[in-house]
């Protein structure tokens, strides 16, 4: 029986647009002997740089949005920004104008075999979890956070057995509990400058993770269903489908709360967390089309050490940039993380040879 990994599912706030899974491993296009070597190595630097440099940015714009203390105004004398909704909202926004250039220039049309009602359940769990992910910047630490994005391998398989019926290998199940085993030494032992009171991994603070994993694990598995029922939708549209769901919903929900309000005021007072939006939403599109870019000429094996690189690189740019400190526990989670899914990369890439 041929057994797929679906392992590293990409957080939808870093793509919601491939129909390859991260960790179901294809030989890669660029690997023909007759390709030219200098090109392709210079397209695959070019892949590293604008994932590295989007997503090392974005998520240093994610922590410097809900961990700062701005100034104080009327309504939000915390000085803590206001809205973690406002900021799913901005990533979507510029999303939805890309992604309809992109279906514009490659098919001529936004519209596609789904219709926009269809996009909605993923669109939904989309917001949910990227709403929770910066959410949870408030009570936890981005290290944890970023580290806990890796335990989506178990809530992934059980989606995907859910929706699509996947059958998994007992070496997948072993890889899982493995990778949920480090994150769990990880946030026990973390620190947090040293004060306890600061550590921030309180309870809702897990919760909000919980609820990041498993929505994120549910979308990517939703639209690997979309893409099964209308082989027609492109990524594009599929990107254009999603992000246009989740502004109806998002824009909803900030005039509801009347948190679009206080947003406003506070853009008014602090002119800076403005721009942090904007660079926000501009990496998460770069990076979004930088993913596309890499999965269709480099694969899935690629993309995924790309990406998985950049986890570390981001945990560590974060420890340096806002002084976080991490106990020699925390490391051993953070290698029993890693290295797990740098053997599952491995296994996956001998496992595709032999076919």
């Amino acid at each position: 029986m041929n057994h797929k990994s679906e392992y590293e599912s990409v957080p939808t706030d870093e793509v919601e647009i491939g129909k390859e899974n991260a960790l179901e491993i294809e030989v890669p296009k660029a690997l023909k002997v007759e390709d030219n070597m200098y090109v392709k190595f210079f397209r695959l630097l070019c892949c590293i740089v604008a994932l590295q440099s989007s997503y090392l940015l974005w998520g240093i714009m994610q922590e410097l949005i809900m961990n700062t203390k701005y100034n104080p105004t009327p309504n939000n004398p915390t000085g803590m920004f206001p809205s973690a909704t406002f900021c799913v909202f901005s990533n979507r926004f510029l999303a939805l104008i890309v992604s309809a250039c992109l279906c514009i220039y490659n098919s001529g049309s936004v519209y596609s075999s789904a219709s926009l009602l269809a996009f909605t359940p993923c669109a939904l769990s989309n917001t949910i979890s990227s709403w929770s992910q910066y959410q949870a910047l408030s009570f936890v630490s981005f290290s944890l956070q970023t580290l806990f994005k890796s335990m989506k391998v178990i809530p992934v398989m059980f989606m995907g057995k859910v929706l699509k019926g996947k059958v998994y290998s007992y070496e997948e199940y072993i890889e899982a509990i493995s990778i949920t085993l480090g994150v769990i030494i990880f946030s026990y032992t973390t620190e947090s400058d040293n004060n306890s009171s600061q550590t921030k991994t309180v309870l809702i603070g897990f919760i909000l993770l919980c609820l990041y994993v498993i929505f994120d694990s549910f979308t990517s598995q939703y639209q690997s269903k979309l893409y099964d029922e209308h082989p027609t939708v492109s990524s594009h549209h599929m990107m254009f489908g999603v992000n246009a769901s989740a502004i109806i919903i998002t824009v909803f929900g900030l005039v509801i709360s009347g948190e679009i309000f206080k947003v406003m005021e506070f853009f008014y007072y602090n002119p800076s967390s403005f721009w942090y939006n904007v660079l926000t939403a501009i990496t998460s599109t770069t990076g979004q089309i930088a993913i596309m870019y890499t999965i269709k000429h480099f694969g899935a094996v690629a993309f995924t050490i790309i990406m998985t690189s950049r986890q570390m690189f981001s945990i560590v740019l974060s420890n340096i940039i806002f002084g976080h400190v991490m106990s020699w526990q925390s490391y051993i989670g953070c290698g029993i993380v890693f290295g797990t899914i740098f053997y599952s990369i491995r296994r996956q890439i001998k496992s595709n040879m032999k076919k």
